[in-house]
Parts: structure tokens; sequence; C-alpha cells
């Protein structure tokens, strides 16, 4: 098991390398333990069997992990977006996705975003 939980939201337009080159970008910029592993990837669960999130998971060995709309929206988070919340119904898929990944950890790492992709990661509580 990983000690970080990786959330990530994505245009339809999005690509798994956008996908794989912003989750590499978040792993590499966090002040992480050099053992700290990454666990997996979550993100909207309308979302997780999308080929991006697929095969950028697969790449990097890890899992992906869809919730629902609701279990996002009731995570309280740094960055909460009207956009985003008009487009899914929550205020955030990539920080809230990243703190129920972790079981409920901190953010390490807010959400950052290039090419159509939003991440952000928590570090996994025991």
């Amino acid at each position: 098991m990983g000690d970080v939980s990786v959330g990530v939201g994505f245009r339809a337009a999005a690509g798994s390398a956008d996908v794989l080159a912003a989750v590499r970008h978040v792993l590499t910029s966090t002040n992480l333990d050099p053992d700290a592993t990454l666990d997996c990837l979550c993100t909207l669960d309308r979302k997780a069997a999308d080929p991006a999130v697929r095969d950028a998971a697969a790449a990097l060995g890890v899992p992906v992990r869809g919730f629902a709309v609701g279990e996002l929206a009731a995570v309280d988070v740094a960055n909460p977006s009207d956009r985003v919340h008009s487009a899914t119904g929550s205020p955030s898929v990539a920080e809230a996705a990243a703190v129920l990944g972790a079981g409920g950890g901190p953010l390490i790492m807010t959400k950052w975003s290039a090419n159509g992709v939003v991440v952000a990661a928590a570090r996994k509580v025991s």
C-alpha cells in the first residue's frame, strides 16, 4: 500500500499523457519522504473508467478509485470551484478525491492544473 493518493479531474480532451504528466508533476513537486509511494489515482466515479485516467494509472502501476459526487461534495477543500460545481455537482474533484483516497488524510499539494488536467495530492492515514 502506498503513502500518497492523487486526485485527478480532467476535461474530455485530455489524454493519458496529459494525466500522467500532471501526476508526475505532483509527485516531484511535493516534499515527500524519498521512500513514499503512490497508492492510487482518484476521481469522480463517472470518469473512473475513462481511458485517460485508466491508462495513466496502468503506466504508474496503481488502481483508479472513483467517488460519487455526494462523497466529493462532502469534503471541505482549500480551493472550491463554482465552475466545477456546476459541471459535476461538487465544488471539487481533484482535492476532494485525493482526501477521500487517502482515507481523510491531509492535502500535501492543493490543486494544480495543466493541459486540461487538475491534480492534487493527499497523504494517506494509517
